[in-house]
């Protein structure tokens, strides 16, 4: 190294051309670094930082949700956490985070953060499932799980009872496909299925609502997410609903528990006790996983006809990835990763872990890491499907090299050494592997 060179000018090259966003704050919570791609996740510069606690630009839900603020306070690191929140403008924001204490001399002088940005995922993952342009009648809808087999049969009763409906359960779980299942199920069919948006801000929401019930002689109203509209506009909702409540057919759902929802004044009682008639609890994937497995065979079936793909499904270490992750996004989540991998699917027979999001490789790296290599892994299970002896050497060279370079920080040379082949050999099998 040479003599008196300072390093400063490396470091800064470094945070400002790093594609993570960084954020350190001293301890008392003012900005001391905020590098350009933390500038283009949140929307703010340096100066809006100047002099400022982090609780005076960014609105959380409640201080705690603060990362830097926590990690400051504990001393803790606090590793691989999503993290929503609003700036100054009103944006909303959505970061997975590592977060860590910054100590000199065993003292506490601050805490950094490393975001990545998920904002657009995170919106997409609270999109409605998608309908590919078919109705969507419960012999479409996926269930194999016993909870989701009850869910369609209570389902299939309140469409012969034609009675109010309130769906209860998280984003992504496929509360949609159930109210458009019951809208099928009735007979007669109403004459539309119409979706009111109410996490939407529109002030004329209801009266367009009114417009639509007074143009059409029957329909299915699906009031989604009715938590979200203020107390005064869910009154507003209530005269609508009784008012048409003999013509026309009304489902609602709610994220949460409707009680909690009540007690924490963000749900009418009035208007939940309308739709309490029937009320039916959609489960998280992530308690009915057994409906994973047809979602993703009815999605890549669906692939395979429009671009004529030859993949069958996933690998065994992909399956056991997505068994083990809790799918905070439910179905949706699911289905925007297909969408992901999709893009770069070409003559692949299988979806292997390179195929895999860096996003969402960093979500599942713990339990990868945590889950070593077993010789049952290689042996063929009764329950298995086969696949050519092609690919299933390919996948196992794959996780073995990985693991291999994992071990050794991915270093080369003393990965070749440990397996006993040249550096030049693991190169040239890595390029192959990543090329096929």
């Amino acid at each position: 190294m040479e003599k008196n060179l300072d390093l400063t000018v490396f470091y800064e090259f470094l945070t400002e051309h790093s594609t993570v966003g960084i954020h350190a704050i001293n301890t008392q919570g003012q900005t001391i670094i905020y590098n350009e791609q933390m500038k283009k996740i949140e929307g703010l510069n340096l100066e809006d930082m100047s002099d400022r606690s982090i609780l005076d630009i960014f609105r959380f839900n409640n201080a705690d949700e603060s990362t830097l603020l926590y990690v400051l306070q504990t001393g803790e690191p606090v590793l691989n956490i999503k993290q929503t929140y609003w700036n100054h403008n009103g944006q909303e924001i959505t970061t997975i985070n590592d977060t860590y204490p910054v100590k000199q001399h065993d003292e506490i002088v601050g805490a950094i953060e490393f975001a990545r940005d998920i904002t657009t995922l995170e919106k997409l993952v609270n999109q409605p499932l998608q309908r590919y342009g078919e109705p969507i009648t419960f012999d479409v809808i996926t269930a194999v799980s016993p909870e989701m087999k009850r869910v369609v049969q209570i389902a299939k009763k309140a469409a012969i009872a034609k009675l109010p409906v309130l769906l209860i359960g998280e984003s992504g779980t496929g509360k949609d496909l159930i109210a458009e299942g019951i809208h099928y199920a009735t007979v007669p069919v109403p004459d539309e299925f119409i979706t009111l948006y109410c996490n939407r801000s529109d002030e004329h929401m209801v009266e367009k609502l009114t417009k639509q019930l007074e143009e059409h002689n029957s329909c299915t109203i699906f009031c989604e997410r009715i938590e979200f509209l203020s107390l005064e506009q869910q009154k507003e909702l209530l005269q609508v609903l009784e008012t048409y409540s003999t013509e026309h057919l009304f489902i609602a759902s709610v994220g949460n528990d409707p009680i909690d929802l009540i007690a924490e004044q963000v749900l009418l009682k009035d208007l939940y006790y309308f739709f309490a008639s029937v009320s039916i609890t959609v489960p998280p994937l992530r308690e009915r996983l057994s409906d994973m497995g047809p979602f993703i065979q009815d999605y890549l079936a669906r692939y395979r006809r429009i671009f004529g793909s030859q993949i069958k499904g996933v690998t065994n270490e992909v399956e056991q990835l997505f068994q083990h992750y809790d799918w905070p996004g439910n179905l949706k989540e699911l289905e925007v990763l297909l969408d992901e991998m999709s893009t770069m699917i070409s003559n692949e027979e299988y979806i292997t872990y390179d195929l895999l999001p860096h996003h969402f490789k960093l979500k599942v790296q713990e339990y990868r890491d945590s889950t070593p290599l077993h010789a049952e892994d290689f042996v063929i299970q009764a329950e298995q499907e086969l696949m050519p002896l092609d690919n299933y050497l390919r996948e196992a060279e794959a996780y073995y090299l990985n693991k291999v370079l994992d071990k050794y920080g991915h270093n080369i040379t003393k990965a070749a050494e440990a397996l006993g082949m040249s550096r030049q050999n693991l190169q040239y099998r890595l390029r192959k592997l990543k090329n096929n």
